[in-house]
């Protein structure tokens, strides 16, 4: 199997669970206090009346922080069922199925987050999927973006068990059953250039663990 077929499975392999796990997913919530911190931190950034886009969505955790500021939220996800979990808050301004690689949104949103998702995008789409997401905000606005990361020792055996199995994997990936299907970690360095190359400003950025979950936090400012 090519690499870009191979992709493409691993895609549908994400948004399938994604929708099998939608009605249960918020009773096994991982720790998320550092990024509701960091949301509260962008909302401030925003103008009166202003209107963030989450994307992807998910069910829709972060809307309530939204709308309690006095913002609007419109919302992205490529999960149908999330989606329907989404609206069932009865917050979001809008709900797009759509995904992070065909977002076409130009200059409509005061503030953007992206939480918990980079991780199901490749590396190849990590440039396309920066530039949508900067499009995205108006010039000057603000993004909240999370990354996760994993030791370097996951990393590498899971590349090896690829590798022995033929799969047309790079390293950074890593398939999980039970965890989407596909998770891709780049590390910081290589994120840190493509946000350099995209033209977003790390206004601030932290790294966290939480009960085995590992993030880094960004904050950054796109274009005037």
């Amino acid at each position: 199997m090519d690499r870009s077929a191979w992709l493409a499975e691993r895609r549908a392999s994400v948004v399938a669970s994604y929708d099998a796990e939608a009605l249960a997913y918020d009773q096994n919530e991982y720790p998320a206090d550092t990024q509701r911190e960091w949301v509260g931190r962008l909302l401030r950034l925003c103008p009166p009346g202003g209107i963030v886009l989450d994307a992807p969505c998910g069910t829709g955790r972060y809307f309530s922080l939204v709308a309690e500021v006095g913002l609007r939220v419109a919302d992205a996800d490529q999960s149908a069922g999330m989606l329907a979990r989404a609206r069932a808050r009865g917050i979001a301004s809008s709900l797009d199925q759509v995904a992070l690689q065909e977002l076409s949104y130009v200059h409509e949103f005061d503030a953007v987050t992206t939480v918990d998702a980079m991780e199901n995008v490749p590396p190849e789409d990590w440039p396309g999927a920066l530039a949508n997401l900067h499009r995205a905000v108006r010039p000057g606005g603000h993004l909240y973006m999370t990354v996760e990361e994993a030791d370097q020792s996951d990393i590498d055996r899971a590349f090896e068990d690829l590798a022995a199995g033929g799969e047309p994997a790079v390293l950074g990936e890593v398939i999980e059953g039970d965890v989407a299907g596909y998770h891709y970690y780049p590390g910081r360095d290589r994120v840190l250039g493509w946000l350099a190359a995209e033209g977003l400003a790390v206004v601030d950025e932290a790294f966290k663990q939480e009960d085995g979950w590992g993030y880094r936090h960004f904050l950054l400012r796109g274009r005037s």
